[in-house]
């Protein structure tokens, strides 16, 4: 499966953005997708992933309840939106994918076996 993540942008803190990750293939429903991000010169760390049907999404501590998954199969497409938006959220932002029945913890970039290229987010204080 090929991934393409956009939507990023540049906006002020406590905007909205909402990116998504649009995937090629017929079989995208089985997968559970991604997100991560990476800051310049830090490691990439998990913000979130939503599994094959939808039903089930998780996040990062640091952004729970702010930012929301949801996933659209016919579409191909998953969506993330984030509100209340704070400088410490920029960074590029990557989806990915992973079999619907992977081992392994969800968190864990290694885990994913196709990425797509990242969106930059911005966010000014």
């Amino acid at each position: 499966v090929q991934l393409q993540a956009s939507g990023g942008g540049l906006v002020q803190a406590g905007g909205s953005l909402r990116l998504s990750c649009a995937a090629s293939g017929r079989t995208f429903s089985s997968y559970a997708i991604g997100w991560f991000r990476q800051a310049p010169g830090k490691e990439r760390t998990f913000v979130g992933r939503i599994n094959w049907s939808g039903g089930s999404t998780d996040y990062a501590d640091s952004v729970k309840d702010r930012f929301t998954l949801s996933r659209d199969n016919a579409k191909n497409t998953v969506y993330l939106q984030m509100s209340s938006l704070k400088p410490e959220d920029t960074a590029v932002y990557y989806c990915a994918a992973r079999g619907a029945f992977s081992g392994g913890t969800y968190a864990v970039p290694a885990t994913y076996n196709y990425w797509g290229q990242g969106t930059q987010v911005t966010v000014s204080s």
